[in-house]
């Protein structure tokens, strides 16, 4: 483990521990970290160990899900502004989960809405790598993903206009804007296979990205094998994106505001930006978390909206700056 690794690491425990002080039910510090610690009342621990725990910890997976695909997606299409997000996987990742909703699939079997969401994240995943194959640059890439988010958009606005009732356009719209309220331990596990196997995807596919971020006849010329690679990003981050939509719905920009800060720390290189990316992700929206949950507001701000307003200007600032370098 590299001291970066292990730093964030420590970081994100603390923030756990920070998140069980986070919460509506007034509840003293004290009691509070006697129940971290297994202590206290029966009622203080379920407070912190079924309630805030849990909301935390599907926080901090989701966001470390997406930053590792954004991390994949840049080293893969070598394009910075890369994430599920911008790229419309998540859109149409959500999309899948809300055909589910709104066709009644969703009550069938837990398993229905993680498998439609993942579906829709590797319908999107797969136009873009075809796009790239075919030689599609930075730019048109990115246009892709706006045409692919306008078009789920669309088509989920469409489905919130002819829900049936009441009950149906609020689950549709709680996907729609992200939240990981009320999520329990079972909502993270039942996600937790797609995200295994999703990261050891990526993962594997690590050395392969360093190599192509010399150039594809340069990595084939050292072993690589480019199709390999393309292949084992697109599956991962598909498996990625679909489980964090389905454990939280649309969580955007995480993706790409994380691996852009800590890519100057691992000398920019793709394979040991991965690890890094997921945890500092992970710290984002687990401080995003913890934000909205002590904001004076009568209603509570989705995180779908907080992870937006926070990363919406850094990544107009992460373009701007990327346009001055191209000028």
């Amino acid at each position: 483990m590299t001291r970066l690794t292990m730093i964030l690491v420590l970081m994100s425990a603390a923030l756990f521990a920070l998140s069980a002080l986070a919460g509506t039910a007034p509840m003293p510090i004290s009691d509070t970290l006697a129940a971290l610690i297994g202590q206290g009342d029966e009622a203080g621990r379920t407070i912190v160990w079924e309630i805030r725990i849990p909301r935390a910890a599907a926080a901090f997976v989701v966001g470390a899900a997406l930053g590792l695909a954004g991390a994949a997606l840049q080293g893969l299409l070598q394009n910075p502004l890369a994430e599920p997000g911008v790229l419309g996987v998540s859109a149409f990742s959500a999309l899948g989960a809300v055909i589910a909703i709104f066709f009644g699939f969703a009550a069938l079997s837990p398993l229905v809405l993680p498998l439609a969401a993942i579906l829709g994240a590797a319908a999107a995943t797969a136009i873009l790598a075809i796009a790239s194959m075919r030689g599609a640059g930075s730019v048109t890439l990115l246009l892709i993903g706006v045409g692919l988010s306008s078009l789920a958009g669309a088509l989920m606005s469409l489905a919130m206009n002819l829900a049936p009732n009441p009950y149906s356009l609020s689950d549709l719209v709680n996907w729609m804007m992200g939240s990981v309220a009320n999520r329990s331990w079972a909502d993270t596990l039942l996600a937790a296979p797609a995200l295994l196997i999703g990261a050891a995807l990526v993962l594997i596919a690590g050395p392969g990205l360093r190599a192509l971020s010399l150039g594809e006849e340069t990595a084939t010329s050292l072993g690589a094998d480019p199709r390999r690679t393309r292949l084992l990003v697109i599956g991962g981050t598909s498996l990625l994106a679909g489980a964090s939509v389905a454990t939280a719905g649309t969580i955007g920009f995480v993706g790409i505001v994380a691996p852009h800060i800590m890519r100057p720390y691992v000398k920019h290189d793709p394979q040991s930006l991965l690890v890094p990316s997921a945890l500092f992700a992970g710290m984002i929206l687990l401080v995003a978390d913890i934000s909205v949950r002590i904001l004076p507001l009568q209603q509570e701000l989705k995180l779908g909206v907080a992870a937006a307003l926070l990363g919406g200007p850094v990544f107009i600032w992460i373009a701007a700056r990327l346009g001055r370098s191209a000028a």
